[in-house]
């Protein structure tokens, strides 16, 4: 008697936004964890998500510098587990905040602190049931010519400025100018 294998479907890291789903504007960022750059970033980006409520969605891929940031990539997959039970975003500030303290025993409680409540979580991290995924993301971001962390992208477009409040909103106001001039889709 063969025995058949349940399939299971994971939520893409890019299937992940904050934000109103029907924005004009799409704020990527390709970070990771360890960053105290990105750290700095995700506090400009919460900043960006009141400023903007309703007109931006925002995007977290991932782009461990594992050369640097050793556990960085357990981090990541930690955080696409979270979004599986759809806490990857109380997951991500989590692992802001204890960005010094991302061992695998660490994101464990660091799951628990974001209200994750998973048996499962450290052996899913040990067997990298998520590497896949979190690859994917490092994959695209070469593809799109990342070489350092962070990288915002709006709407497809990479942002060359700072990752400051101000350079940023000028680029998402003018992306907004943008999609405002853009004809409605008519529903067939």
């Amino acid at each position: 008697m063969a025995f058949k294998k349940e399939i299971v479907e994971i939520i893409e890291p890019r299937d992940m936004f904050v934000g109103n789903p029907e924005a004009p504007v799409t704020l990527m960022e390709f970070g990771e964890y360890e960053s105290e750059i990105c750290a700095n970033a995700n506090e400009v980006v919460k900043e960006l998500l009141i400023k903007y409520e309703g007109d931006i969605k925002f995007n977290f891929r991932h782009f461990p510098l594992t050369s640097i940031h050793q556990r960085s990539l357990k981090a990541a997959e930690s955080s696409v587990a979270a979004g599986q039970v759809g806490m990857f975003w109380e997951m991500h500030n989590v692992l802001f905040a204890n960005r010094r303290n991302l061992g695998i025993t660490s994101l464990k409680l660091h799951s628990r602190e974001a209200g994750i409540q998973n048996k499962h979580f450290l052996d899913d991290l040990v067997n990298a049931i998520y590497g896949w995924q979190v690859q994917g993301d490092i994959k695209e971001g070469l593809q799109r010519g990342v070489k350092d962390v962070p990288a915002f992208f709006i709407n497809g477009e990479l942002h060359k400025g700072e990752t400051t409040v101000e350079s940023l909103s000028k680029s998402i106001d003018a992306a907004l100018k943008t999609a405002k001039k853009k004809p409605a889709k008519q529903k067939a």
